[in-house]
């Protein structure tokens, strides 16, 4: 029999030191809160991302649920609302004060609770709960840039208010389906004021985290509609007295050429197969951007924040 040496005791001892420290690690896992891939209830979603649920918040149309955040998050939504310095708060005892889904216990006489945060105090109707960031990213996946805080939510309800008659400028996607295209897309609409966003009932992202993180906030603060019919509601647009304008790599005219009027619409097609053709017959003009490069066509995003900006000069002049 082979006698052990002291290069295989000193493995052996490394081995149960392994053994040792993952034991005790798969032991410390158990007793955390388990948010991983916690999905909210049915009809619910996370929405994230601070400017995204700062929005949610003050919208008087949003129903809300639960809000997460972080201690950081609470101090710069606090901040933002110019409530009282967070270094003064106290535990309230309020029974909407929870940390880890559960209630925490008020605290002492003379002590004081950084760990909880009177849901008063931010002027929001919802219950607060405050966690650490890497609970967080268990709550919403490892790929949401959440920034501290997250909103436990419901889609808004869709918007039937089809009056065009005081608008000036709309834009209106046919089938675009990508969340982050549609959600920057909006976010440019709101920058450039548009006075409608117009989608389609089918081939059209849902309400979702993603797209509302990628519109920065710009998903309560326009006018949405999703339509079942997009020519009849080009037609609808020229009775009002629009110029609708389909923007195409192919078009006839130079964007800046087909401008005519005050009353604009923007109509932009999905990446690669573009508006379809319908769409094409429909609007008042097929027009292009001058992309004087190597590369002749732009992201959807990007075209349509060159396209608003573009009708916002023909507009003011």
């Amino acid at each position: 029999m082979k006698e052990k040496t002291a290069k295989d005791s000193h493995y052996a001892r490394l081995r149960r030191l392994h053994r040792s420290n993952k034991a005790e690690k798969q032991s410390a896992e158990q007793r955390q809160p388990q948010f991983r891939g916690k999905k909210p209830a049915a009809e619910r979603l996370w929405l994230y991302g601070f400017h995204t649920v700062e929005a949610a918040l003050n919208n008087p149309r949003r129903v809300l649920h639960h809000l997460f955040l972080t201690k950081n998050a609470y101090d710069r939504l606090q901040q933002k609302q110019n409530a009282v310095d967070i270094s003064s708060l106290v535990a309230t005892g309020d029974n909407r004060i929870l940390s880890h889904y559960e209630k925490k216990p008020a605290a002492k006489p003379g002590e004081s609770r950084s760990n909880i945060y009177p849901a008063e105090k931010l002027y929001f109707s919802v219950p607060i709960t405050i966690i650490e960031p890497k609970e967080l990213d268990r709550l919403l996946g490892s790929q949401a840039v959440h920034q501290g805080i997250a909103l436990e939510t419901e889609a808004l309800k869709p918007q039937h208010n089809d009056d065009f008659g005081e608008s000036s400028l709309i834009l209106l996607l046919d089938q675009i389906t990508d969340p982050h295209n549609v959600g920057a897309i909006m976010r440019s609409a709101v920058a450039f004021n548009a006075d409608f966003f117009i989608t389609t009932m089918r081939h059209s992202p849902q309400e979702t985290g993603v797209m509302a993180k990628s519109a920065s906030g710009a998903l309560e603060k326009i006018t949405h509609l999703n339509v079942h019919n997009l020519a009849e509601t080009l037609e609808k647009l020229h009775k009002a007295g629009f110029q609708t304008i389909g923007l195409d790599s192919a078009g006839d005219k130079l964007l800046e050429a087909a401008f005519s009027g005050k009353k604009i619409a923007v109509v932009l097609g999905a990446e690669g197969k573009g508006l379809r053709q319908k769409t094409r017959q429909t609007v008042s003009v097929v027009a292009r951007l001058d992309m004087p490069g190597a590369i002749k066509s732009l992201n959807v995003s990007n075209a349509a924040a060159i396209a608003l900006y573009a009708a916002c000069r023909h507009k003011q002049g």
